[in-house]
């Protein structure tokens, strides 16, 4: 306002008078109104009024229209001390057992207050008749809420004791993660940013399953509690957009803006409160800030002429960080003295007392007017922005300090002032010997503890294991892709389409398929569920398509069962981890189809996958227009050589590349029986082609092969003097079929062929049994790999549309001679022939392979390579598609 001084402050005033009188007769939102219109009325006389999407550096709610915390604050007071105890605790005994095993003690110290008000009156557990809340919880703050269910008696002091000791069996994981606790932690939070982004997808999934009649998700919410450092992740703020969009009010964030992140200040020269609403606002959220505690209340009614607010605007985050850290005599020298009026009006408060000025996140009256606020939001998602202070309590060893954030320690004399504190009943001994505090089951903390959370529905975190029961159709239910295609060519792509379709009319699993794609079912031949499925909107279709003329319309419904969540890869993503744990969050288990460009999966959102395996999720990833040759024309950033690589690193993605449409069929049918019949927390990658060739009928009894990992295409005759062993995945074993032949046609030398469904999988198979012979060496045993190549003599070529490194996974298993032939290198644009040519795949160059390592073995005569290469017009000169 500086920018416009004020020429007529009587006039100014009568204004203000004016609007005040309409919100003490009219209310707030009256008043918002006419302010609303006046600015369009300005505008439209040509007035060029700048937009502000931020408000005062004050809180979002004023002090009289707080609603009233039900609850009894000094007891609340008192078990959030235990809590914040216990937590300290927790880090420091594991410490003592094994020095610098790590862990966080002041992101929890800033954020208690902010749980314990969740906890004593929002967090909802699940019972039987209502499903429960969902609560994504920070990382770091773990300890803290290991310390309260060791409260509750969920966890032993032992296990609190061996935080971040998990090997025995007998400890606790340093941070939310599903997969090794599988009965408590809902959600893997601590890869920072994956929070926000699947906690908005979660929102939205439960509004999908509530428009399409699957669930009644309609009172229930989604907590996200998330670190103001975090939110610098581009995938925190990065579907913002579509929360507001599709008005997610089941959505509540709450950003612990403790103003520091790893090394420091968050914004220290600037304000990240004032940045993030102004984010948040201008998306369409509702924004609820929490800046100051009760303590200011009084200062602020002294103040008048708006000059503290004015100071509290000028201040940056690290001025604030200071004010915090250096104490009361500096704050009230750096803060208040900068305007004798300021000095003037804390002139009567102590040092002390203008230390103990508080921010909003440590005053649970102002926490629980925002949590009050947002839970009754309609509309819109809510983000609560609370000022908090990293390491609040911590005094000396931590409070306020840039390295607040890497303190695993604190002395014995901080623990004391720290115990003094937050005034907890524990001795100096106790305190010097590191002991847990709880107090007796019936006393009046832990009988307050329980009443709170038995009017709640009980303790949380809590997590499923375990959805409806579901029967899965049988393999013959895909009968038309177990057959030869005879002279039509198809690609699996179509193949995979042809599958979809069959199982969303399955009486029995067709509502729960969920088919994701990120704007490329056209690229997937997959427009012709436009009509038939619809396409999720949660307000219909508001317009009439384009191609309303045609037969496979675009067809938006509120019911509609396809996610079709644009060009966005983490938010698709997102969304097919939704679905893949619904059995967890909601007990009905979904089933999701994410199909999408394979060089946009793995690589693109890695982290997300790695956390759908901690987060044991089920379902289908298909991994489209997949290997580094198969796709016509688009060159080096879509060409993908290395996803099995990256699906590889995640010990329950299970992976396969078939070639055949039988084979898509059986590791699909496969995949729904161990999911979602069996309920195992696996999920699969498969990779699909676009192009388009004549599949052969399944052989008979292949089925168990096939899903194991590899099985026998054909058999040499046995009639020729040399025989080699051909191994192929995907589009390339055909390279390699047409390679046997010219063995034969050329050079007189039969092959077995193999055709290899999951390198991965044989690999992993094999790793077990070697483990297994290594602890049990008077009960070895033999891979599967190792039953199926009885040869070992022949050598071996492995073949396939991804980089060498892929088959080589099993080379060390087998003692045959193994030769493999890959992608390595990037991609370019050209025709799969030329392609397979360059990066030395096709069957031109799987001969040459076999023919070397004949040659190597003393086979043949040492020239057949070299005339082979002259014949094949091979250039033995051209450039390493590895390094060009």
């Amino acid at each position: 306002m500086e920018l416009y001084p004020d020429t007529d402050i009587q006039e100014t005033q009568e204004w203000i008078d004016s609007l005040n009188s309409v919100i003490e007769s009219d209310g707030a939102e009256r008043a918002h109104y006419l302010i609303e219109m006046m600015i369009d009325q300005a505008r439209r006389s040509g007035s060029n009024l700048p937009y502000n999407a931020t408000t005062s550096y004050v809180n979002t709610i004023p002090t009289h229209l707080q609603q009233k915390h039900p609850g009894d604050p000094d007891m609340e007071r008192r078990i959030r001390a235990i809590v914040r105890w216990n937590a300290v605790m927790t880090v420091l005994r594991a410490n003592e057992k094994s020095p610098g095993i790590g862990g966080h003690i002041a992101s929890f110290q800033s954020s208690a207050t902010l749980y314990d008000v969740g906890f004593n009156h929002f967090f909802r557990a699940p019972n039987e008749n209502f499903d429960g809340d969902l609560v994504f919880f920070q990382g770091h703050s773990s300890p803290g809420i290991y310390s309260r269910a060791f409260l509750e008696g969920r966890l032993t002091e032992d296990q609190l004791s061996n935080f971040r000791l998990e090997s025995s069996g007998q400890g606790l994981s340093s941070y939310p993660h599903p997969w090794l606790m599988p009965d408590f932690w809902q959600f893997p939070t601590v890869s920072m940013g994956l929070g926000p982004i699947m906690g908005i997808y979660q929102a939205r999934f439960l509004k999908y399953l509530h428009d399409r009649g699957i669930a009644d998700t309609s009172d229930r919410k989604v907590w996200v509690f998330c670190g103001d450092g975090e939110m610098d992740e581009p995938e925190s703020l990065g579907a913002i957009s579509l929360a507001a969009r599709e008005k997610l009010d089941n959505l509540i964030f709450v950003v612990n803006c403790n103003l520091q992140r790893l090394d420091g200040p968050v914004r220290g020269n600037g304000k990240i409160i004032q940045e993030l609403e102004s984010d948040f606002r201008g998306s369409g959220w509702n924004v609820l800030k929490v800046i100051w505690g009760s303590y200011w209340d009084p200062l602020f009614n002294l103040d008048k002429e708006g000059l503290l607010k004015k100071r509290m605007e000028e201040c940056v985050d690290g001025e604030f960080q200071n004010f915090k850290a250096k104490g009361g005599a500096y704050t009230r020298e750096h803060f208040f003295g900068k305007y004798p009026e300021l000095k003037e009006m804390v002139s009567a408060m102590s040092d002390s007392d203008i230390w103990r000025l508080n921010r909003g996140g440590h005053d649970p009256h102002k926490v629980y007017a925002a949590y009050a606020a947002a839970t009754s939001h309609k509309g819109q998602p809510s983000v609560i922005l609370a000022k908090t202070v990293k390491g609040y309590g911590m005094g000396d060893a931590g409070e306020g300090h840039n390295v607040s954030h890497q303190q695993k320690s604190m002395d014995i004399e901080s623990l004391k002032k720290f115990r003094s504190r937050f005034d907890l009943p524990i001795t100096d001994e106790e305190v010097e010997n590191l002991k847990f505090y709880k107090p007796e089951p019936d006393s009046p903390e832990m009988t307050y503890m329980r009443e709170r959370r038995e009017a709640l529905g009980g303790s949380l975190p809590q997590r499923k294991t375990k959805g409806n029961s579901l029967t899965v159709p049988r393999l013959d239910s895909f009968s038309n892709l177990l057959t030869s295609t005879g002279e039509r060519k198809i690609s699996t792509t179509m193949a995979f389409v042809r599958m979809l379709t069959t199982m969303v009319k399955d009486k029995e699993i067709g509502k729960y398929v969920v088919p994701i794609v990120p704007d490329e079912a056209r690229t997937f031949g997959m427009e012709g569920m436009f009509r038939q499925l619809g396409i999720y909107s949660s307000v219909g279709q508001l317009y009439e398509p384009q191609d309303a003329d045609q037969v496979m319309f675009y067809k938006e419904q509120k019911d509609g069962q396809i996610l079709e969540e644009g060009i966005n890869e983490a938010g698709s993503f997102s969304s097919w981890i939704a679905s893949g744990t619904s059995y967890s969050t909601t007990g009905i288990q979904t089933i999701p189809f994410y199909i999408f460009y394979s060089m946009f999966g793995f690589q693109r959102i890695g982290d997300l996958a790695w956390a759908a395996g901690d987060s044991r999720t089920r379902g289908f990833l298909l991994g489209a227009t997949a290997g580094r040759t198969t796709l016509n024309g688009e060159g080096l950033q879509h060409e993908d050589g290395h996803s099995h690589l990256l699906s590889a690193t995640i010990p329950n993605c299970v992976s396969y590349d078939p070639c055949f449409a039988y084979e898509l069929a059986v590791i699909i049918q496969n995949g729904l029986h161990r999911m979602i019949e069996n309920q195992e927390d696996v999920y699969y990658y498969i990779t699909i082609m676009n192009e388009n060739y004549s599949h052969p009928d399944m052989p008979k009894g292949a089925e168990d092969h096939i899903i194991k990992g590899m099985y026998q295409y054909s058999k040499a005759s046995g009639k020729a003097k040399n025989k080699v062993q051909l191994m192929g995945s995907g589009v390339i074993l055909r390279e390699v079929i047409e390679a046997a032949q010219l063995l034969e046609n050329d050079w007189g030398v039969e092959s077995d062929i193999w055709s290899v469904t999951s390198f991965t999988e044989l690999r992993r198979n094999a790793l077990d049994v070697e483990r297994h012979n290594l602890l049990n060496p008077d009960d070895e045993q033999r891979s599967f790999i190792q039953e199926q190549i009885t040869d070992t003599e022949s050598p071996i070529i492995a073949s396939t549309d991804y980089m060498k490194s892929f088959s080589d996974q099993i080379a060390n298993f087998i003692p045959n001679s193994f030769t493999s032939l890959g992608t390595d290198g990037f991609g370019r644009s050209d025709s799969r022939e030329a392609l397979r040519s360059f990066f030395e795949v096709d069957r031109y160059h799987v001969v040459l392979a076999a023919l070397k390592a004949l040659k190597d073995q003393g086979k043949i005569d040492k020239k057949i390579p070299s005339e082979a290469i002259k014949k094949y017009n091979i250039n033995p000169s051209k450039v390493n598609p590895a390094l060009s």
